[in-house]
């Protein structure tokens, strides 16, 4: 089976809620990293056989296959097949996985990986809403088999668990910020990310003609433990999470350009990381939130590697028990993990945000000259996904 590798990673800024992306069609978000890519590498698009995307929420402006209409939309090749998955908050980590499949398995030479979510504009939990009229999304056959829990519960039993507490938590949620804050003042996203021209809308959200340029991560903020400990738990009346402590509401996109090492020689094209393995487990639906445990236990096992081999850690900051937890029990070291802040202080986009840990760790190995670099996400319903990459 031929090496798949990566040869370009790119992001949009990620948008607050109601912030500078919002007032973009997610389609188009989508469709300006995918055609950053091909802009960047200069690769003919039609190069490009298969994408495939993440998205959480398929519904209104995020439905009928979004991968394919923001290709579209963006002036790429009708040629080039699509297709969006759902897998939760891992969808566009689970969407490499399957782009990198399809090149390793010989299906096809060039693949893109990518991800999109427009939370400002179509809200979490939107496809499973009751006043949709078209059911609810859980049968009842499932309540026989399991606790139907909230991501909110799960990771306050997973702080339970593991014994991890508020000022557990507080302390690693300033940690994000902290680290998104020095990573953005030594410019440590340069190249990464592309500035995105949105709309200006009024009052009633019509454009106005104007535009307003989107050219940074909008969640940073300035905070302490002492403003941290004012804020009141979201999920428990004793919890242990908080809106300072968990992931943001947020808007973006991101892609990755992947094909085999041979079609990069041949296309003249630099090769900056091979995909050594990936995974997808199912886990615990209660807990709900514990894959990465599992995922990186996996990765670490088949490939015959020590939790110390890895030079960085991107591990999806839904909630900080989950990073906490992971942490206590694979041994990985804090401070290999979200090094530039995690989505905390940068945000969650849901099904764009494996897409966006994939680019960050790619260029972290880089600006540390690092070997290996792993990611994970937890995933509504009890999944994990995991990605191992070799520097090149």
């Amino acid at each position: 089976m031929s090496d798949v590798v990566i040869v370009d990673a790119v992001r949009t800024p990620i948008g607050k809620r109601n912030g500078g992306l919002s007032t973009i069609h997610p389609g188009e978000t989508l469709g300006l990293v995918q055609k950053a890519l091909i802009d960047r590498t200069g690769i003919d698009p039609a190069e490009v056989e298969q994408v495939v995307g993440g998205n959480v929420s398929q519904v209104g402006e995020q439905a009928f296959n979004i991968t394919r209409t923001a290709w579209l939309a963006a002036g790429l090749p009708l040629t080039t097949a699509a297709t969006t998955v759902d897998t939760q908050c891992g969808s566009s980590q689970q969407a490499t996985g399957l782009a990198s499949s399809l090149i390793g398995s010989g299906v096809v030479d060039v693949a893109m990986a990518c991800g999109v979510e427009a939370m400002s504009r179509v809200p979490i939990g939107a496809s499973g809403n009751k006043k949709l009229g078209l059911g609810v999304p859980i049968p009842k056959p499932y309540f026989e088999q399991y606790e139907m829990t909230s991501q909110f519960e799960g990771a306050e039993r997973i702080a339970d668990k593991w014994e991890i507490t508020r000022e557990d938590t507080d302390a690693f949620g300033l940690a994000s910020q902290q680290r998104a804050i020095q990573a953005w003042e030594e410019d440590r996203f340069a190249g990464q990310y592309i500035s995105v021209e949105a709309p200006v809308v009024d009052e009633e959200g019509k454009p106005t003609g104007e535009t307003h340029l989107v050219e940074r991560d909008e969640g940073l903020r300035e905070t302490s433990m002492e403003k941290l400990a004012t804020l009141k738990p979201v999920a428990r009346e004793n919890g242990v999470h908080t809106a300072g402590n968990a992931s943001q509401i947020s808007d973006g996109a991101a892609a990755l350009l992947m094909m085999t090492q041979e079609k990069a020689d041949e296309l003249g094209l630099q090769a900056r990381a091979r995909i050594v393995d990936s995974c997808l487990v199912g886990t615990d639906p209660e807990l709900m939130l514990t894959g990465p445990i599992d995922a990186t236990q996996r990765l670490l096992k088949r490939n015959e590697l020590s939790i110390d081999d890895i030079d960085v850690f991107e591990l999806n900051e839904a909630f900080a028990s989950v990073v906490l937890a992971w942490a206590k029990e694979t041994g990985a070291d804090l401070a290999k993990t979200n090094p530039n802040g995690g989505a905390i202080a940068l945000g969650h986009p849901l099904g764009g945000t494996g897409a966006f840990l994939m680019t960050k760790a790619l260029y972290e190995l880089e600006r540390t000259e690092g070997k290996y670099a792993l990611v994970s996400m937890c995933c509504g319903g009890g999944l994990g996904t995991g990605t191992l990459i070799e520097r090149l």
